[in-house]
């Protein structure tokens, strides 16, 4: 089993940048797609979920309207498009998998600072 994260760098608040989780060694249809992030100092956070279909997607909050989560699911990938970055996005952002049955499979992360 593999996800294995890209995207992340180094952007200008107000900027823009687009994750992707490339998936392998598991029915990547059947599993519900989360986007985690963790900050130097601080827990990790949930980011945004999407279902096996990708009919239905969350947001925590502080990311609600900005970022959006979509996945492809022949090409075993989800994707995190993140909008109006702030320096407090700055973190490392996770992929995960999570099965109906509780599996959890984890990406090694991709690093995002936004900075100025």
């Amino acid at each position: 089993v593999q996800l294995v994260e890209s995207g992340g760098g180094l952007v200008q608040p107000g900027g823009s940048l687009r994750l992707s989780c490339a998936a392998s060694g598991f029915t990547f249809s059947s599993y519900t797609m989360r986007w985690f992030r963790q900050a130097a100092g601080k827990e990790r956070e949930l980011v945004a979920r999407i279902t096996s279909a990708g009919g239905s997607t969350n947001y925590a909050d502080s990311m609600a309207g900005r970022f959006t989560v979509s996945r492809d699911n022949a090409k075993n990938t989800v994707y995190l498009q993140m909008n109006s970055l702030k320096p407090e996005d700055t973190a490392m952002y996770y992929c995960n998998a999570l099965s109906p049955y509780g599996t959890n499979y984890w990406g090694k992360g991709t690093l995002v600072t936004v900075s100025s």
